[in-house]
C-alpha cells in the first residue's frame, strides 16, 4: 500500500468549505441531521455529496458515499482525502459502512471531520477502522 502525503491546510480548508456548502442540499427530513462531504482526487479535483434519506432508512445514502460514488462516476479512481461536515457539538465520525467503503479505495486516505463551529479532527482510514474487512485470498491465489 502506498503512503499518503499529508493534506496541506489550504486543501483541507477547501474541502471543508465544499462539504459545508453541499451540506445545505442534504435531504434529511427523518433524522434532521444534514451532512456534507467532499472528496479530493488526483489533480486536486473535488467532488461533493450530501446525505439523502428515505422513509425506509436502510436505503438512505450517507454524504460520504454520495461524494465517493459521484467521484468514481466522473472517472476519479484515486481518492486522496475526504472532508465531512455536520452540525454537531463535536465533528461527526462516519458510520461503519462508510469507513469500509473508504478502506476499499484507500486505507491511507485522510479523513477530515469538521463541525459548523470550526472544530476539525484529521485521521486516516486505518485509524478509524482497525482490522478492516479485506478480500480473503484462497489457497490457490496464495
Amino acid at each position: 500500500m502506498k503512503k499518503m502525503k499529508t493534506i496541506n491546510e489550504k486543501i483541507t480548508s477547501e474541502l471543508i468549505k465544499a462539504a459545508r456548502k453541499v451540506r445545505e442540499n442534504a435531504y434529511a427530513p427523518y433524522s434532521n441531521f444534514a451532512v456534507g462531504a467532499a472528496v479530493l482526487c488526483e489533480g486536486d479535483k473535488i467532488f461533493e455529496g450530501c446525505n439523502v434519506e428515505n422513509v425506509a432508512l436502510g436505503i438512505s445514502i450517507c454524504a460520504e458515499r454520495s461524494a465517493i460514488v459521484k467521484a468514481f462516476s466522473e472517472g476519479c479512481k484515486n481518492i486522496k482525502a475526504i472532508a465531512i461536515v455536520a452540525d454537531s457539538n463535536e465533528p461527526a465520525a462516519p458510520c461503519g459502512i462508510c469507513r469500509q467503503v473508504f478502506y476499499e479505495f484507500n486505507p491511507k486516505m485522510s479523513v477530515i471531520l469538521a463541525n459548523l463551529d470550526g472544530k476539525v479532527i484529521i485521521r486516516n482510514v486505518e485509524n478509524l477502522l482497525p482490522h478492516a474487512f479485506e478480500r480473503v485470498r484462497t489457497k490457490k491465489e496464495s
